[in-house]
């Protein structure tokens, strides 16, 4: 017997972009049966010897699609914390992760405790056995419950340290055929496509001729490509028409990552890059989304702005030649002066980037203030200071870089090409409050206060198309049949309370979530089900 909820007097905003309408809404199991004139929904329960309906009251609410975060970096949270409150008080109800061409799934004997050591700045180094190696496997682990739905992409960082460690090279030919392999097994295990980090190691050492060969298998499995670019500063533009360039030459669809234009010098080229997207779309036929997150700042790992060649060979390569004076001056002139890869070319502004986690807990007192702060209270320069700081705390510190426009974000989230992804980092002291609050910061300041989106063009932006890039016809929209994949939220409160300062604080005006029909949050609090399972892209 199939339990049956109906949530009654609510506004259905479906996810379509279409007007609001009063509704009941009608679900039985983790589907939903009927959408029905409002007081008429519990006429239309009982049948086929369901038992009594649940009926709750949503007078006064919107009724929308669970939001999808197209950009998250929860791969090990999904598993490690059965609350994961940051995501699930936000009325998300799926996550795509194995973002930025980095992950933990395909791995290796031989490459998973290196991914442990550099992503530990991104998802901390919880208890977990981590006995899978390929993602059917990861992904089987969500399937035995999960507080979210996930869906998966092929790192390609994972893929090329798998076959040529931390090298900085070309593939032969034997080898690009090997990792085109791994492509074509991660997509055959149900991922949706291929991500690359070209300002992270190791993938920041492939050419655009590499990522295309690899393209080749998911292209075969109608997946997308989703680069996090080479260079997000002094060639913004030009890095986004390379995105768009190697789509066209390997015909995939493209999903641009975390799509902002930053640093101070890029302020108000949002159109050109969204002029560069139009003229792909239109000229070459490109099927082209973007996601981004409301907030200006943005969030990495402390060592990402170090040289690639600084990095070559992994982390105990890169402490090594840290510890070097010769090496480590050479470091920091590139970093201050002609500004690296690893920083998009733009040379460090040291107030700029503020330290969010250490791993090490007798370094907390860098944790909450900027370099150039940490500098100045310790009478050093900022530039050994931060060296010291990579070293004692072994690559694995967090941080914040302080380097975006608003006019630029606010032009970005118009675009009909646009999605949300939180990129939200969930680990140390002091995270990006985007993990806690890119959903009701959207809604509650870009839709209420600032009326940037309209309610039902925003939830459209949330729901329906990631759920369309992702080729999921029975998520991301209020429709008959569709998976009860819904949030319940108070438009006239609805808002994020994370700050830089207590990134931590979970939203208001979030009611009900449910996942397949079962309440994840139920009247604004974390329940204990854990209905999340994998969204294979081979599995509909």
């Amino acid at each position: 017997m199939q339990s049956e909820t109906v949530l009654t007097g609510g506004r259905v905003v479906d996810g379509t972009g279409a007007p609001s309408r009063s509704a009941d809404v009608v679900l039985r199991g983790d589907r939903i049966v009927h959408i029905v004139p409002p007081g008429t929904g519990r006429r239309m329960t009982g049948v086929g010897g369901a038992g009594p309906a649940k009926v709750v009251d949503i007078t006064g609410r919107v009724l929308a699609p669970g939001f999808v975060d197209m950009h998250s970096h929860s791969d090990l949270a999904v598993l490690a914390d059965p609350g994961h409150e940051a995501k699930v008080l936000q009325g998300v109800t799926l996550e795509v992760i194995g973002q930025d061409g980095l992950g933990y799934a395909p791995v290796t004997d031989g490459t998973v405790e290196e991914l442990r050591a550099q992503l530990a700045g991104w998802n901390g180094t919880p208890d977990l056995d981590h006995a899978w190696r390929d993602i059917g496997g990861y992904l089987d682990r969500v399937d035995a419950g999960a507080p979210v739905n996930v869906a998966h992409l092929v790192p390609h960082g994972n893929v090329r340290m798998a076959v040529l460690g931390g090298e900085d090279r070309p593939p032969t030919e034997d080898e690009r055929e090997r990792m085109r392999a791994i492509v074509a097994q991660g997509m055959a295990d149900g991922a949706h496509g291929m991500s690359t980090g070209l300002t992270y190691t190791p993938g920041m050492y492939a050419t655009d001729d590499e990522i295309v060969a690899l393209l080749e298998p998911v292209r075969a499995a109608g997946g997308y490509y989703c680069p996090h670019h080479r260079n997000y500063g002094s060639r913004v533009v030009e890095s986004y028409q390379e995105c768009l360039e190697v789509a066209r030459r390997a015909q995939v669809a493209l999903h641009l990552a975390h799509c902002h234009v930053n640093f101070p010098q890029n302020r108000g080229r949002a159109p050109e890059v969204l002029d560069a997207i139009d003229e792909a779309t239109v000229r070459h036929g490109l099927d082209v989304t973007l996601d981004s997150y409301p907030y200006r700042a943005s969030a990495t790992y402390l060592a990402a702005p170090l040289p690639s060649w600084a990095q070559v060979g992994g982390t105990a390569d890169t402490l090594e030649r840290l510890r070097d004076p010769a090496t480590r001056a050479r470091v920091l002139h590139e970093i201050e002066v002609e500004g690296t890869d690893g920083n998009h070319g733009v040379p460090m502004d040291w107030t700029a980037i503020v330290v969010t986690g250490t791993a090490d807990p007798s370094l907390s007192w860098a944790v909450g203030a900027s370099i150039a702060e940490l500098a100045a209270r310790r009478g050093r320069e900022a530039g050994d200071l931060y060296m010291e700081l990579l070293v004692a705390d072994e690559l694995r510190s967090g941080c914040l870089l302080q380097v975006g426009n608003e006019e630029n974000i606010r032009t970005i989230m118009r675009h009909s090409s646009h999605t949300a992804g939180s990129d939200g980092i969930l680990v140390g002291d002091k995270p990006h409050p985007r993990g806690w609050g890119t959903f009701p910061h959207y809604l509650g300041h870009y839709v209420r206060e600032l009326g940037v989106l309209e309610l039902e063009e925003c939830v459209r932006h949330l729901t329906s198309r990631p759920a369309g890039r992702l080729g999921l016809a029975d998520r991301g929209t209020v429709h008959l049949g569709a998976v009860a994949d819904l949030v319940v939220f108070d438009p006239d409160t609805i808002a994020a309370r994370a700050t830089y300062d207590d990134p931590r604080l979970t939203p208001v005006g979030i009611e009900h979530v449910l996942v397949a029909g079962e309440f994840t949050v139920r009247d604004g609090r974390r329940t204990d089900r854990l209905p999340g399972r994998s969204v294979r892209r081979n599995s509909r």
